[in-house]
């Protein structure tokens, strides 16, 4: 099992290489089709309610500082992995319901890292998991599904939902994310996987650093 330290240099590794390979990207053709913003001659894009500067140099969001790696790796994978049109599903999905995603190592991932983080950290406590949400741009949406919260975020232009259904003296807490279905055209199945950790770990370490 790989150690924290060992986790960190396989990410860098990756990351910097991603980088030489965004360096070498046309940016302003693969912009619309993956929703990055011009910010004069560079692009930004949004991820989880910051805007994140993409330079060869490295990613910085704008309170000034650099995304975790794993964050890093998700958005170059989501720039590098650009389709060559705009895919439109906007219905939702759970993870396991993608085609490439595998039963056995994602969706294991998936519950661990997802699913029992957001339990962990916000089980009885749905209004602070409310007002954890709006501070990252998350919007309360009613009338969805039959959960007790349900907020939606944009971790990615076109991607990402999570879920929370607060646990009883009958039922055990339960959170999850759910996808718009394109996200698989956007995104390969382990950075979905991955994507889906930080919606819980990425706003949690944000509001913390806020208060």
């Amino acid at each position: 099992m790989e150690t924290g330290a060992q986790t960190s240099d396989v990410f860098e590794k990756y990351y910097r290489n991603y980088l030489g390979q965004i360096a070498d990207l046309d940016l302003a053709s693969v912009a619309p089709l993956l929703g990055l913003e011009s910010r004069g001659k560079r692009f930004t894009a949004p991820f989880f309610g910051q805007a994140v500067l993409i330079a060869k140099e490295g990613f910085v969001d704008d309170s000034g500082a650099a995304p975790s790696y794993g964050a890093c790796v998700i958005l170059a994978r989501y720039i590098l992995g650009c389709p060559a049109r705009i895919h439109r599903d906007e219905n939702w999905c759970a993870f396991r319901d993608f085609k490439k995603a595998s039963p056995f190592t994602n969706v294991n991932y998936f519950a661990s890292d997802t699913e029992r983080s957001v339990v962990t950290a916000f089980a009885g406590g749905i209004d602070p998991l409310f007002k954890a949400g709006a501070k990252l741009g998350g919007v309360r949406e009613d009338g969805v599904f039959s959960y007790d919260l349900v907020m939606r975020f944009t971790a990615l232009p076109r991607i990402g939902l999570p879920l929370f259904n607060d646990g009883d003296e009958d039922f055990p807490a339960f959170g999850t994310a759910l996808f718009q279905k394109q996200a698989e055209h956007y995104l390969d199945p382990e950075s979905l996987a991955m994507a889906s950790a930080v919606s819980v770990t990425y706003p949690l370490n944000r509001c913390r650093r806020k208060t």
